[in-house]
């Protein structure tokens, strides 16, 4: 089992970077695999043209299309983001836009947890922001002790928080658990039944 963590900030080893590790600890705990993925370098949003459904990957050809390529490998996805104006930073919002938009059945039943960190606050309404992807898609969502979120300027201040770093790792834990659950349905037959989408259009 593997889990794919996804790093939003612009900063490669940053605040978020060290919450993920954290993340990482719980998981290897419960022998499940992770690796970081950097996608705070995502430049440009969703163009909304609609490539992607007939290519199976996004026209803007940079890491979004690297991590779609590989989404097979892992069996769950943790997403983390900077708060930049007490919401996700732009290049989270973007790559995790282009990734669904392109690629959510890929992701539909994998288990999906989003992480936060910021000097202050803000952490919550991120952390609102970026579930909202799981819960549109099919995905379980993986919860921790506490909100998980970590504060700071700096990897060293994060490091410092000792209630933050303890609820990365638990939902590191508890992300491993669930897959544990989910791998043991799977081999007594109970999958969920995917329907096709119905859209309802409200305008007349």
């Amino acid at each position: 089992m593997k889990v794919l963590l996804v790093n939003g900030s612009p900063h490669k080893e940053g605040c978020t970077y060290t919450a993920l590790c954290e993340v990482a600890k719980g998981l290897a705990e419960y022998g499940v695999e992770s690796e970081i993925f950097q996608a705070g370098q995502t430049t440009k949003g969703c163009l909304g043209c609609g490539y992607c459904r007939k290519a199976g990957k996004c026209v803007t050809d940079d890491c979004v299309n690297d991590a779609l390529e590989r989404l097979d490998e892992f069996d769950g996805l943790v997403i983390g983001s900077p708060v930049h104006y007490a919401a996700a930073d732009g290049a989270a919002t973007s790559f995790m836009d282009r990734l669904f938009y392109a690629g959510g059945s890929k992701l539909r039943f994998k288990p999906g947890a989003a992480v936060a960190s910021a000097r202050r606050a803000g952490t919550t309404a991120t952390i609102d922001q970026l579930l909202k992807y799981f819960t549109i898609n099919n995905m379980p969502v993986v919860s921790s002790n506490y909100w998980p979120v970590v504060h700071g300027g700096s990897p060293s201040d994060v490091l410092q928080d000792a209630e933050g770093l303890q609820t990365m790792r638990v939902l590191g834990r508890n992300m491993a658990w669930l897959l544990r659950c989910i791998e043991l349905g799977r081999e007594n037959g109970a999958v969920p039944a995917v329907e096709d989408k119905i859209y309802t259009n409200f305008v007349r």
